[in-house]
């Protein structure tokens, strides 16, 4: 059974920094498009970031390019969301999930869905 586990969130003041992880379990990550994800109360769900398979091509919402960066360890079957520079609007369940195709933010494109992690970014 394909799982993916979202792991590193907190609470963090303006101008902090987390990093979150996105780790799988029952099967490898190598083959896959891992997306980043987020999803405030009363919002729809947004796609922040995708990495190719190979982690060679990378993606972003305006909202975050600067401030957030995504990369993948395969060896540790593990993707990573820097965020840095955070503001209260960031504050969000962050999410990660699965594709084989690389291009798509759409939520719709994605699949193997983790359970979420709380950022609340505030003073």
């Amino acid at each position: 059974q394909l799982q993916l586990v979202e792991s590193g969130g907190g609470l963090v003041q303006p101008g902090g920094s987390l990093r979150l992880s996105c780790a799988a379990s029952g099967f490898t990550l190598d083959y896959y498009v891992i997306g980043w994800f987020r999803q405030a109360p009363g919002k729809e769900r947004e796609g922040v970031s995708c990495i190719t398979s190979n982690g060679r091509s990378t993606n972003y919402a305006d909202s975050v390019k600067g401030r957030f960066t995504i990369s993948r360890d395969n060896a540790k079957n593990t993707v990573y969301l820097q965020m840095n520079s955070l503001k209260p609007e960031d504050t969000a369940v962050y999410y990660c999930a699965a594709t084989l195709r690389y291009g798509s933010r759409s939520a719709r494109d994605f699949g193997s869905w983790g359970r979420g992690t709380q950022v609340t970014v505030s003073s």
